[in-house]
């Protein structure tokens, strides 16, 4: 009885409780709401956003429930916004989206059942551990197979039973995925260990095996020396096993993995569990010093404001702190903050509908295909990048600012939702123009679940427990504390309050989609 208790005082403690109302909204429940609605009940917003963006959790459209391993996403028809072309391809990063997600479900939130499993919310953390479950014996399938990649995981073909690397990933693997990937899985061991159900727990320590192999190899797939992580690592032979005298591990280019963005989590990884010694390990943070830039924001009679360069500065670059607890480091969280001032701000300066981050472009209606992607999507001004691309924008450009102040964030990620054809019956659809003259009829993990998982709080929570318990949380802080102190002290800005949306997407020709109208 003691055991159960404390179970539930865990799981209370992560996720909260809500209430659920008596039906669910209208596919195109957005248009139902204004924006002080959504200001003054956020909650309620929040709820009917979860039970949408949770219809993209389906066999065939995000996942494959055979194997339990993500699709990248789906297209949608132009007209009707059914799903047509499944994307049969995945990424460690979208593998962590899911992961995050079920981590919550097991450990007993109702926001995540509400995703997952909305009208019986009680079967959510049977259901996300099952799939994790079925998940671990297709990467164990997979590393026995292909032994080369050291237990990490390139962009894969996940349609059939048995994944497979896709073709322009054979005999390489990437860093900056793959540590989104370990951090999610440890928040995920987290929440197993805690969990009330045996099963569960046995689980967990599955899990940690794999887990634990990855620290085994690490060093010798992308550690290149002098505090250098390959980007990417190009695999002598992906069919031998690490160990092999024949096999070989180089970065394919000089292109380290040295950014202060979301590739810092790999950068963790290696500081905490390689075999690296302490010299070595310090060298890793001397080789990223130079990208870690104080910069500040200071247009349109708006600023100064103090904020970390940006690469693009696109809302795509902090997903690190969807995973480990930077927030408990006072600069940063502060300077984070600071960053959905500028994010949220620049938009109201410029006139634009919407908030900017990396993406897939708009479908060209002629053929249902995805124009392109669009990486380099932010704010010139505070990046280092300065050819940059402003057509387009994202709700999920809204996440950021959700771990900031839940009511502006979904102002934003509502106010993209008013244009045309912006919700679909999977969620939010995944980009628009700016003048609102064409979208991307695509629904997938990036544009989608990391709002989903900002108002989940991130795996922060779940991963400082299990750092607590490993010993290497005061370490963490400390890092994080000295590198960011090193650079950034007194901020300018702070007393500036983040910007509500005023400009709308406007009406330029498109209809809604057929199946998911007012």
């Amino acid at each position: 009885m003691k055991t159960v208790s404390l179970c539930l005082l865990w799981s209370g403690l992560v996720t909260g409780l809500a209430t659920p109302p008596s039906s669910p909204p209208s596919c195109r429940f957005a248009l139902d709401w204004t924006q002080d609605d959504v200001v003054k009940n956020s909650d309620q917003f929040e709820w009917d956003l979860l039970y949408w963006e949770g219809q993209f959790h389906q066999n065939d459209v995000s996942y494959n429930s055979e194997n339990g391993m993500s699709y990248d996403g789906t297209q949608l028809d132009w007209v009707t916004g059914e799903r047509t072309k499944k994307h049969p391809f995945s990424a460690a990063s979208k593998e962590a989206l899911q992961i995050m997600v079920y981590a919550h479900a097991i450990a007993g939130s109702s926001k995540a059942a509400r995703f997952l499993s909305p009208d019986e919310p009680k079967k959510a953390p049977k259901l996300a551990a099952s799939i994790m479950e079925t998940k671990l014996k297709t990467y164990l399938q997979f590393n026995a197979t292909y032994p080369g990649f050291g237990g990490f995981i390139p962009w894969m073909t996940t349609s059939s039973q048995n994944i497979e690397p896709t073709w322009d990933w054979v005999n390489r693997v990437p860093g900056l995925d793959n540590g989104e990937l370990l951090w999610a899985v440890y928040g995920c061991i987290s929440a197993l260990e805690k969990s009330c159900r045996a099963s569960d727990r046995r689980l967990a320590s599955e899990w940690q095996k794999w887990f634990d192999y990855a620290k085994t190899t690490v060093d010798k797939v992308f550690y290149q020396g002098d505090g250098h992580v390959c980007a990417v690592t190009k695999i002598g032979d992906q069919k031998l096993p690490v160990d092999d005298p024949k096999q070989a591990y180089a970065c394919e280019s000089p292109a380290y993995l040295d950014d202060p963005y979301e590739g810092e989590l790999f950068t963790y990884f290696i500081e905490f569990f390689s075999g690296l010694s302490k010299a070595e390990k310090e060298k890793l943070w001397v080789a990223k010093r130079a990208k870690l830039v104080s910069v500040e924001y200071d247009v349109g009679g708006i600023g100064p404001i103090t904020v970390e360069q940006g690469y693009w500065f696109s809302a795509h670059e902090p997903w690190k702190v969807l995973e480990l607890p930077y927030y408990d480091v006072d600069i940063i969280r502060r300077l984070h903050h600071n960053a959905e001032r500028v994010r949220t701000c620049n938009s109201i300066v410029t006139k634009v509908p919407g908030l900017f981050a990396s993406v897939n472009n708009s479908t060209d209606p002629s053929n249902d295909e995805i124009i392109g992607y669009i990486s380099p999507a932010g704010i010139v001004s505070v990046a280092s990048q300065k050819e940059q691309e402003h057509d387009v924008i994202t709700p999920y450009g809204a996440w950021p600012t959700i771990m900031f102040d839940k009511s502006v964030g979904l102002a934003w990620w509502w106010n993209m939702l008013q244009g045309k054809k912006m919700q679909n019956p999977y969620g939010s659809t995944e980009s628009t123009r700016v003048d609102g003259k064409l979208v991307s009829a695509l629904v997938t993990w990036d544009s989608k679940i990391t709002t989903v998982v900002s108002l989940l709080g991130g795996v922060g929570d779940l991963v400082r427990r299990k750092m607590k318990v490993d010993g290497i949380y005061d370490d963490f802080v400390s890092i994080a504390n000295h590198e960011y102190s090193r650079v950034f002290h007194d901020l300018k800005g702070e007393h500036i309050e983040m910007c509500l949306p005023k400009q709308s997407v406007p009406v330029a020709g498109l209809e809604d989609f057929s199946s998911c109208k007012q």
